[in-house]
């Protein structure tokens, strides 16, 4: 047994194995590491709490984003809802396309047609409409209020000829939503040119030389009249109307109030936002300019008048005082 162990020695002598391998330091380091293994840290407990925490309320607050546009009936679309297109698909399904016109410009009304492809059931009795939503600006205008669906277009047995004139101010990419109650039901997405040369407001012969028509440009539609004082409706401490409130095309009584002015006349011209047309509102239609009174009812001048409104739609109302522009009163007209 002790020469086969003899044997050995000498073999693994004459190989890689022989002589010393291992300095001290070395040994000393292997025994440290055999002795005292490296432990493998792991992240502790509040961190792993922290970083699942904020998984969590990313997911919920993404999915209750979602959930929220469309019980509010907004229309976010698709990852493509800024390209150009003129039907609304869902599914695959046509639900609706529109027609605008070839030559579409900004600043100026133009006719649209609407081609609903669904049973008229599913819009009977509803109100139907419109918002635009400029690309650029991400300005949103209603552009066509609510108006009750109670029969088909003529000749057809739904909406499949359901027309519509209005007017976006500003050139580039405008999305059109479409809404039934308030509720989102499609969008389409237009390329409107920039405005044309020329491309004014037409005003009548005999309107007052002092009107321009860049002031019917500046109009600020967002800017409605409110109700205010004793059933005043119109811009507080600046104008406001008695008999405003309940508007009518079948002619009433109106009375102008203004404050902050001693002029002596008024003068209302009549802007029909979805025609771009001017008209005279005053004793029915017929005059642009009355006499103003003195204070009534807190304001500093007034004046009585009748009016007669031409058609139903959005209506600025431009007030003049003494030739110079004074202030805008914007009322939507429905019956």
């Amino acid at each position: 047994m002790e020469d086969k162990l003899n044997e050995l020695k000498r073999a693994m002598n004459s190989t890689t194995h022989e002589g010393r391998h291992f300095t001290e330091l070395q040994k000393n380091k292997i025994r440290h590491t055999v002795h005292n293994p490296v432990e493998t840290k792991r992240p502790s407990p509040f961190i792993i709490f922290s970083m699942t925490t904020v998984a969590i309320c990313l997911i919920v607050f993404f999915v209750s984003t979602e959930l929220l546009l469309k019980q509010n009936g907004s229309i976010t679309g698709s990852p493509n809802t800024w390209r150009v297109h003129h039907d609304y698909k869902e599914n695959n399904k046509a639900l609706f396309s529109i027609i605008p016109d070839p030559e579409l410009h900004a600043g100026k009304p133009y006719g649209y047609i609407f081609s609903f492809k669904e049973s008229f059931d599913t819009f009977k009795g509803k109100d139907l409409s419109i918002k635009a939503v400029h690309k650029k600006t991400g300005q949103r205008i209603e552009v066509l209020s609510p108006q009750r669906i109670t029969k088909p277009s003529p000749g057809y047995s739904s909406l499949q000829r359901f027309t519509a004139n209005f007017q976006v101010p500003y050139s580039g990419i405008w999305r059109y939503e479409v809404y039934l109650d308030d509720k989102a039901y499609g969008n389409v997405v237009v390329s409107v040119a920039e405005k044309e040369e020329g491309g004014l407001v037409k005003l009548p012969e005999d309107i007052p030389d002092y009107v321009r028509e860049s002031d019917f440009n500046q109009i600020n539609w967002d800017r409605k009249a409110t109700t205010f004082g004793p059933n005043m409706i119109g811009n507080e401490n600046k104008s406001g109307i008695i008999g405003a409130d309940m508007p009518s095309l079948s002619g009433q009584k109106w009375m102008w109030h203004l404050w902050d002015t001693e002029a002596s006349d008024l003068t209302v011209v009549g802007y029909h936002r979805e025609s771009g047309t001017v008209h005279p509102i005053l004793n029915n239609g017929e005059s642009w300019t009355i006499p103003l009174g003195g204070e009534n009812n807190g304001a500093d001048v007034h004046a009585p008048s009748s009016v007669m409104i031409p058609e139903r739609g959005e209506w600025a109302f431009v007030l003049y005082t003494n030739g110079e522009l004074f202030d805008v009163v914007v009322l939507e007209i429905d019956e």
